[in-house]
């Protein structure tokens, strides 16, 4: 089916690695090969024992001895290929993270040149300057104001209070007394007269 996106997956075995990874493969097909010659031989020398041939058994035993040494070192040479490719793995991790502190340090350089400490120095200053100045006019805008500044400032928020609120105006005239009620049943006209009518 192919690569979904179109870009080829780039593996993460280097040819050092695959290298000793087929180094390691071919010694343990070496160790495999021995381990199987040596249970033949084994096998080989016990018939020879049980034939009489006692010289030609302690040959074969001999020889067994020497490839099991050999199969000895060969387990030591696999061991000493597995720890170089963890040396090796390791040994890229530590580049790595030199690598990401080289360009840390070259970015706080940069930081620095562009920022030094005398500019930040002067803008702390700068900024403490105008701290300051803004404290001062506050102090003089609060204590100018004198005991008739105030009482018009009160008089002005009463005024602005009272706007706010809105009353209905009140009347001018007397209000009228109390008018007697009218009963609708009384003076209503009768209905016979006004048929007659």
């Amino acid at each position: 089916m192919g690569n979904l996106f179109g870009r080829k997956r780039r593996s993460r075995v280097t040819e050092q690695d695959r290298a000793v990874l087929q180094q390691r493969d071919k010694l343990r097909q070496y160790q495999k090969r021995l381990s199987l010659g040596l249970e033949r031989e084994r096998a080989l020398a016990r018939q020879l024992l049980r034939d009489g041939k006692k010289e030609k058994a302690m040959l074969l035993l001999k020889k067994k001895r020497y490839q099991e040494q050999l199969l000895d070192k060969t387990e030591n040479q696999i061991s000493n290929l597995e720890r170089m490719v963890q040396d090796i793995e390791f040994t890229q991790i530590e580049m790595k993270v030199i690598e990401g502190l080289k360009i840390g340090n070259e970015c706080l350089n940069k930081m620095h040149q562009v920022m030094s400490i005398e500019e930040v120095e002067r803008i702390i200053g700068e900024t403490q300057d105008a701290v300051e100045y803004q404290r001062q006019i506050d102090e003089l805008l609060a204590g100018s104001l004198t005991e008739e500044d105030e009482d018009a400032i009160l008089e002005e928020l009463d005024a602005i209070t009272q706007e706010q609120l809105e009353l209905p105006e009140v009347p001018s005239e007397p209000l009228p007394e109390k008018i007697p009620e009218v009963s609708p049943i009384k003076n209503r006209p009768k209905p016979e007269l006004v048929a007659a009518s």
